[in-house]
């Protein structure tokens, strides 16, 4: 069989692929590749655009090791620790908790992936005070090359916790996730379209003001979509029976969201990309169109609903951190080299915010972070726009997404993360034999 990512960026041809239902039988599955002489990498829903889960060993889906545990009370925060199979897609994982009362307390743009995905590879959100998903993180079962199973968190084990909570399963593979949710919270949001010039000058303002801001920037237009979300508590009608009332409310978000989402996100985004790409000329005239044809729009809904999309339309991606107090700086100089270049880019830029963390991989590490993700149509060229990015971001010490196309290698990549000798050891510690290894893991951690 042949395994490709979702945005044809990556693909393998594994020995053999396997789907085990239970921890004994993820066990036996490494055990038994492990003596047949195969390095093995686990997938989930194959979202990275980089070639994390590439493998020509034993590739382990975990699509069936979805079951919710348990949920049990943090004594010190008082918040809900659930524990979950690591294979759970995130919209899955979202209403699990939702029929609890309960929701993450941050999330990423898409809900496509499974837990063990995205915290391995450092998925995030937007919000100058929530960190990404693996910040979320209180406990984890790792299975390593042996086949044993070890719980680790920060107090148990805690170097091969701070090295599988964000670290590519390069140590092991992931069984269980222990997340620290919240209780649930609506988001009311507020979508609009502003001069580019204003929102670059105030955006330290429009940054810590909200507590979810980010905006997309149709490349060389004048006008950005901006998104500014603020947490307000659950409707009091949000659980339980669903009342005519809530009915129609939801009705109308859903007819909402399918013209807003769908028609004009997802259809004219794909239209437009199309156009680009057989009328290359027409680009730069799009790309205003289409700034200017978002429209303004307010609405409140559950957390999880407002903060992920559905993304249809298909392209390649390389996003970096970098430091938030140049943001501004870093994306006038992608906005000159665009126009200087004439390249062909009909697909928008998108800049999110995130506070400093402490997890070892973390692209927020030490820093208050901007991250830039450079975006392109999947049947346009991208080599040249990305290689321009980089170096870009490169100057400026940035950190490329680990789940994202990038060219850097350990030897940039030890320079940017203090905490990186502790990791290549605790990963040696864990798999001396390189088990979980392939050629991603090996051109990233050496």
């Amino acid at each position: 069989m042949i395994w490709t990512n979702w945005a044809r960026t990556a693909s393998a041809t594994p020995v053999r692929q396997v789907h085990p239902a239970t921890e004994d039988e993820l066990s036996d599955a490494v055990r038994r590749a492990v003596r047949e002489g195969h390095t093995v990498r686990a997938v989930g829903a194959g979202h990275s655009f980089s070639a994390a889960a590439a493998t020509d060993g034993v590739q382990l889906d975990l699509d069936r090791l979805n079951a919710l545990h348990r949920v049990e009370r943090d004594p010190d925060t008082g918040n809900a620790l659930v524990t979950v199979g690591a294979g759970i897609p995130l919209y899955q994982l979202n209403r699990v908790l939702a029929e609890r009362g309960l929701a993450m307390q941050n999330l990423g743009d898409i809900d496509r992936q499974t837990i063990a995905g995205a915290v391995s590879t450092g998925t995030h959100g937007t919000g100058a005070q929530f960190g990404g998903i693996a910040s979320r993180v209180r406990a984890l079962t790792v299975v390593g090359p042996d086949g044993e199973v070890t719980r680790c968190s920060p107090t148990e084990n805690h170097d091969l916790f701070e090295a599988s909570r964000l670290g590519l399963g390069a140590t092991g593979v992931l069984s269980t996730v222990t997340v620290e949710a919240v209780p649930a919270f609506d988001l009311h949001a507020v979508e609009d379209v502003q001069p580019v010039d204003r929102v670059l000058e105030e955006l330290d303002h429009l940054v810590d003001r909200s507590d979810h801001f980010e905006f997309f920037w149709f490349p060389t237009a004048r006008k950005v979509q901006t998104l500014t979300n603020t947490r307000v508590e659950a409707r009091a009608d949000a659980g339980g029976p669903v009342g005519v009332g809530r009915r129609t409310r939801r009705a109308a978000a859903a007819v909402r969201t399918f013209i807003d989402d769908e028609v004009l996100s997802n259809v004219g985004l794909e239209l437009t990309n199309r156009t680009a790409t057989a009328f290359p000329a027409v680009t730069p005239a799009l790309n205003s169109f289409a700034a200017q044809a978002l429209r303004p729009r307010t609405y409140t809904a559950p957390s999880y609903e407002v903060l992920c999309n559905r993304r249809r339309v298909r392209f390649r991606e390389t996003e970096y951190a970098v430091p938030r107090a140049i943001a501004a700086d870093v994306l006038k100089e992608i906005d000159g080299w665009l126009r200087r270049s004439g390249e062909n880019v009909p697909f928008p830029l998108e800049i999110r915010f995130a506070p400093a963390e402490d997890a070892w991989l973390s692209t927020a590490y030490g820093r208050e972070t901007a991250y830039v993700a450079v975006q392109q149509y999947w049947r346009l060229p991208y080599a040249r726009y990305f290689d321009a990015a980089e170096q870009i971001f490169t100057a400026v010490g940035g950190r490329p997404h680990w789940g994202k196309m990038h060219s850097r290698d350990v030897e940039y990549l030890a320079r940017q993360y203090p905490r990186m000798a502790d990791f290549q050891r605790a990963r040696a510690a864990a798999d001396p034999d390189g088990v979980f290894t392939n050629p991603y893991t090996r051109r990233v951690f050496g």
